[in-house]
């Protein structure tokens, strides 16, 4: 049988270093699996799942014009179940699995209402000493100047110097 791209391979595994395993091929040629192509989870060393003389089906990935054959075992594996997504539509952030305003996109439908920046609750004027009062105040204005400042910045793109010639 004729080694080709694509092919399903035994051979038995040469030797072991960092970066993949060797292993010897029928027609007395040698291949290299890469660790990346060992298996479907994450492998930190090799010698934790290969042995020297272990027998192994590889499949034939690419064969290079100096001869070197890069090999595979994990594309012969089934592959891993996926991990449940929580709502995130797997990307990684910081609502915990919450799901995400607007239906995700930058802006709402068109029929919605747009954002208004709303005070906090807080107690009553009455109840409170003046620094307290002018806290509070310093504190509402810089939250409503984020909100603002934040919904600018995502109307320009990001970047905010769309349109300016230099």
């Amino acid at each position: 049988m004729a080694i080709e791209v694509g092919s399903v391979l035994e051979g038995k595994v040469t030797g072991i270093k960092a970066f993949g395993a060797f292993v010897a091929l029928p027609e007395g040629k040698n291949g290299l699996v890469h660790i990346s192509e060992v298996s479907n989870s994450f492998v930190q060393d090799l010698n934790t799942v290969l042995k020297e003389g272990d027998t192994v089906k590889v499949k034939v990935l690419s064969i290079a014009e100096d001869g070197k054959i890069a090999l595979s075992m994990k594309r012969l594996l089934p592959p891993e179940p996926r991990a449940e997504q929580r709502g995130n539509g797997g990307r990684g952030g910081y609502n915990n699995g919450a799901p995400r305003q607007n239906g995700g996109g930058r802006r709402g439908p068109r029929n919605e209402a747009p954002r208004v920046w709303q005070p906090k609750p807080t107690a009553q004027p009455e109840n409170m000493s003046f620094e307290d009062m002018m806290s509070r105040f310093k504190s509402q204005s810089e939250d409503k100047l984020a909100s603002l400042n934040t919904d600018n910045h995502n109307r320009r793109g990001g970047n905010g110097n769309r349109g300016r010639r230099k």
